[in-house]
């Protein structure tokens, strides 16, 4: 009987799960979990935060779904040394585990930069877990003053998830708009404006530079004061482990399309890895939840002796704030389209006769009849594209095209 060992409890941990499963039901599978939580879904923490959801309801999976599928999980320990030689996993409690094939599924951790004073803030807190967020809820209140020092999708989520909980909230970022690793000047004007409207503030261009207790001192020379701080700069994946061993690491853990790394035996998935982007055709880290379950699935699959492979990896983001949604994907490389109004903006970026990306905000039906078009690189000459600039329909392929793929549709 094999035995696996998945570091991490995320979502890539469980596909990696059900990717054992799937060609070998009777090997032991540990899972080390560095959280005391059963997997939860991490983009649900901002609406636990503001009470659009419970505890039981951000669980990814049943409660039973690690009994059903045979795992045993150990909870709050962390793995500290993978031995490829011995093919074991000791932890920090000294309890050594073998395997015969192991997944690192080690997600990211919170960047923080080493602003001067920082250790003189009482209540300072990240938002990446539900531990995150259950300590930033206990301290807050409807007084609350809340400083959140950086607008991307972390620290906008915080913001949407705080609002009708606290008295004010303050966005600060050195960047010049938010949500700059996804949107362009205008699209972000778009969603900042939306925000606003909402009662976020924003410092742009602007940013902590250090702090005396619960003022900020911010670079422009303005200060602000606080009565709760939220970091939310950025994250690094958790590579060390993986670097520890000697297997290939850039910004991620790299893998190939097996999800296998450069050591025998050791596989990875999810924010930790870096992989290929087809709609650049370079290697990135791609934080996303759907490529992290399916990372984890291909792993899985291989580590029980399957043969999968995972090779249409794209970037993805899919979020909302305040009932306005956004949805981008892949890179916006080449000639654009572009439909405006008021309350709707679409982008469509295509290159060599494919289609290479897309800005999708305020309508986002359909959307995954573009994302397929990207993944598998669909010539637009074989399809009504002119159609499909302006809406995202089925009727833009061919009958046997429908039927293959959308089930049946014609």
């Amino acid at each position: 009987m094999k035995q696996y060992v998945i570091i991490g409890n995320g979502v890539a941990a469980v596909g990696c799960i059900e990717g054992i499963r799937s060609v070998d039901k009777d090997g032991k599978i540990t899972v080390v979990s560095e959280e005391k939580h059963a997997v939860y879904g991490r983009p649900l923490i901002s609406y636990y935060l503001e009470n659009k959801t419970d505890l039981e309801h951000i669980n990814y999976r049943p409660a039973d779904f690690y009994e059903k599928n045979g795992c045993e999980v150990i909870y709050g320990k962390k793995a500290v040394k993978i031995d490829s030689e011995k093919k074991s996993v000791t932890l920090d409690d000294k309890t050594v585990l073998s395997y015969d094939s192991v997944c690192v599924a080690t997600g990211s951790s919170p960047f923080v930069p080493p602003f001067e004073g920082l250790d003189t803030v009482e209540k300072k807190f990240s938002f990446m877990t539900l531990d995150d967020t259950l300590a930033l809820e206990s301290a807050i209140d409807e007084n609350s003053k809340v400083l959140i020092v950086g607008a991307g999708l972390i620290g906008l989520k915080c913001a949407e998830g705080l609002h009708f909980r606290v008295a004010e909230i303050t966005v600060c970022d050195l960047a010049d708009r938010v949500l700059s690793s996804i949107l362009d000047n205008e699209c972000a004007e778009i969603m900042q404006n939306h925000l606003e409207q909402n009662g976020i503030k924003f410092m742009l261009n602007d940013s902590a530079e250090k702090f005396s207790k619960n003022t900020a001192f911010m670079k422009s020379g303005k200060t602000v004061e606080f009565d709760v701080l939220v970091l939310a700069v950025g994250v690094r994946a958790n590579v060390s482990l993986a670097s520890a061993l000697g297997a290939s690491v850039n910004r991620g853990i790299v893998v190939d399309e097996r999800m296998q790394t450069t050591v025998s035996n050791v596989y990875s998935a999810g924010d930790c890895t870096e992989g290929n982007d087809i709609s650049c055709d370079e290697k990135r880290v791609l934080a996303l939840l759907p490529n992290a379950y399916m990372q984890g699935f291909t792993a899985g699959a291989n580590m029980g002796g399957g043969d999968k492979v995972f090779d249409n990896a794209i970037p993805m983001n899919s979020i909302g704030f305040f009932g306005l949604h956004v949805m981008t994907a892949g890179s916006y490389d080449g000639e654009m389209f572009e439909e405006k109004t008021e309350n709707k903006l679409k982008r469509l970026f295509t290159k060599d006769n494919c289609l290479k990306g897309f800005i999708l905000i305020g309508d986002t039906e359909r959307v995954g009849i573009y994302t397929s078009l990207i993944r598998e690189k669909t010539p637009l000459d074989s399809i009504d594209f002119e159609t499909l600039k302006k809406v995202a329909t089925y009727t833009a392929f061919s009958a046997k095209t429908r039927r293959k793929k959308f089930g049946g549709v014609v």
